[in-house]
């Protein structure tokens, strides 16, 4: 396997951990609470894509292939759930 196709495998495996994480965010503007929040916008879509990354990670860890779907949903989940708490006041 050369680079060009490491590099390709690297990008769609990190590819849906960065959809939930720009799109938690986007959408975590509706549920935002009234005081001004503490984190940036890209700071809150940092840490929720290494959210993502870890639960991604350990779903290939833990059965041996990526795309299983009920990594996605564990994805899904744990996406909104960091988002709740950056929003809601939990601090990084």
């Amino acid at each position: 396997m050369g680079p060009l196709d490491i590099l390709n495998h690297l990008l769609n495996f990190a590819a849906p951990a960065a959809f939930m994480a720009a799109w938690s965010v986007l959408l975590g503007r509706f549920i935002r609470s009234k005081s001004p929040l503490a984190l940036s916008w890209w700071a809150q879509a940092a840490i929720v894509f290494i959210v993502c990354i870890a639960v991604t990670a350990g779903g290939l860890l833990l059965w041996g292939r990526d795309g299983r779907m009920l990594t996605y949903g564990a994805l899904v989940l744990a996406a909104a759930t960091c988002q709740w708490g950056l929003v809601r006041g939990w601090r990084a």
